[in-house]
């Protein structure tokens, strides 16, 4: 596949999009740093799983953010084909252990955090092994994998996030359960009435305080959140298809990895590995086209050339894109950390070669999302 960088990335996180610029978190500082003044940082405790190029993204913005304690758990095997992208293992790691490769440099990053590897398979891992976590990582895994995350860390109240690149595409899921978090605004004559904003999102509170001379009003926000295994099978949300333009818009990228994690699920393997072949190539095109006509898309956004390119992609890994998704992760989990600003809600599907990255809120249809099962 074409390995060249992307062109330079738009910052834009407004309108439920986020892009970045030169692949760095959009919404950090202006210098494109992750902003760290998040209350309870120093005591967070995260568990991060699998440490591909994504997971080195996340564990170095987090280490140097001050988070209290980390797990890197990974279970492989340190490959050549690792050493291109992943900045934390070099060629004398080959054949050991990534998450054993990684922890010496992770840990000089910030030594005030107590680091800690986990090189058992987290398949055979017991709901109660995430009780300990206050926040759980899960990247680059298939479907069936991330869902038994998911369930285990809905039965000990655990936040989710999921998280995974292919080239110049990827994505990353927020399943936080139900999550509340302020904002800060300047007060407004018109009273502020505690009521369901969407189907997801509730403002639960208000009060004001004085701050040089304003009256500042303090919103306490809801959200509500679903697993990512109904999160998979969900409806577009209608803001986003209540036109034929507006459904013009929406990314095929959703599609192709909804195909990707069934192909996954039927051949155990990516389409393309170890070698491109046609029968893969009918196959996910197969897949990918039913998954469009189920999210009742136009059948010309999902051509030929998107399919080529996204298959080309599959298994590939990008510094760019993964320090985009990285940053805006760990922003994210620092956001969540602290209760402060809108999260994730709850699927960001970023496209570097558009330099896009919409944000969908997908979610069963329920009367009220309070009938979300727990699992």
């Amino acid at each position: 596949m074409d390995s060249a960088a992307p062109a330079p990335l738009e910052s834009n996180v407004s309108n439920g999009t986020a892009t970045a610029l030169n692949g760095a978190p959009s919404n950090g500082d202006s210098n494109g740093h992750v902003v760290t003044n998040a209350p309870g940082m120093s005591a967070a405790n995260i568990l991060l799983i699998s440490m591909k190029a994504l997971a080195n993204e996340i564990a170095k913005n987090l280490v140097l953010a001050g988070i209290g304690s980390m797990t890197i758990q990974d279970d492989q095997l340190v490959q050549e084909d690792d050493l291109g992208s992943q900045f934390f293992v070099s060629e004398q790691h080959v054949g050991q252990n990534r998450a054993e490769a990684a922890e010496p440099q992770i840990r000089k990053l910030n030594p005030r955090v107590s680091l800690h590897v986990d090189t058992q398979p987290v398949k055979l891992r017991p709901p109660e092994y995430y009780i300990p976590f206050d926040m759980v990582i899960a990247t680059d895994l298939d479907l069936s994998t991330l869902s038994t995350i998911n369930a285990a860390c809905r039965l000990c109240n655990r936040p989710f996030y999921a998280a995974g690149s292919h080239g110049f595409f990827g994505f990353i899921f927020a399943d936080l359960i139900t999550h509340d978090y302020v904002l800060e605004r300047e007060k407004s004559n018109i009273p502020t009435a505690l009521k369901a904003e969407t189907a997801t999102r509730s403002i639960i509170a208000t009060t004001t305080k004085k701050e040089h001379g304003k009256l500042k009003e303090i919103v306490t926000k809801r959200e509500i959140y679903s697993p990512i295994i109904l999160a998979n099978s969900s409806p577009i949300p209608a803001e986003h298809t209540s036109s034929y333009r507006r459904k013009k818009a929406v990314t095929p990228l959703l599609a192709c990895l909804r195909a990707l994690w069934e192909f996954q699920s039927i051949s155990g393997t990516l389409p393309g590995v170890p070698e491109h072949s046609r029968a893969d190539f009918e196959l996910f095109t197969t897949l990918a086209t039913e998954k469009h006509k189920e999210l009742l898309l136009p059948q010309e956004t999902l051509n030929a050339s998107f399919l080529r390119r996204f298959l080309q992609n599959v298994g590939a890994e990008l510094a760019p894109v993964t320090a985009f998704l990285g940053g805006q992760l760990a922003q994210d989990v620092i956001n969540v950390l602290g209760q402060r600003e809108q999260p994730i809600q709850n699927f960001l599907l970023f496209d570097g070669e558009d330099s896009k990255g919409p944000v969908y809120a997908l979610h069963p249809i329920f009367s009220s999302l309070d009938e979300v099962p727990l699992v």
